[in-house]
Formats: structure tokens, C-alpha cells, sequence
């Protein structure tokens, strides 16, 4: 498991749509459904570049966010 502290959590935030974000397995997801993005964490280290971030699907972060109580 990444040692994301909640403190670290609570500050980051989208760069693009600057939304709160969800720590999901080894990414952070943003709450934002029009955007979707997944950042990527390497080595403790969130990659929070919006060229290297991914777009989900909607079926994909619908799944992610109701997994972490966050409405859809």
C-alpha cells in the first residue's frame, strides 16, 4: 500500500479542475466526472501532471467512486 498521508490528501488537487481527488490502489482518482483523470503514484510520489494522467470511462469511474462513498 502507498503512504499517502491524509494530511497530503486533503491539499492535493486536480491541477486541471482543481478537485478533490480519491486515493484508489496505487492512483489518485478526481472527483470530477466530466474530466475522469487517474494520476499515477510512483515510488510515494503522485505524478500530478494532467499530459501524464489518464481518463477513465464513465463505467470505470462511476465503479471507483461509489467504492469511496463519493455520489455519483
Amino acid at each position: 500500500m502507498f503512504m499517502i498521508s491524509q494530511e497530503l490528501l486533503d491539499i492535493l488537487c486536480c491541477p486541471e479542475t482543481k478537485a478533490d481527488l480519491v486515493l484508489d490502489g496505487d492512483t489518485l482518482v478526481s472527483v470530477d466526472k466530466n474530466t475522469r483523470r487517474r494520476y499515477r503514484i510512483e515510488d510515494d510520489i503522485p505524478i500530478m501532471l494532467i499530459e501524464e494522467s489518464e481518463q477513465l470511462s464513465l463505467d470505470e469511474w462511476n465503479t471507483i467512486m461509489k467504492k469511496h462513498g463519493k455520489s455519483v
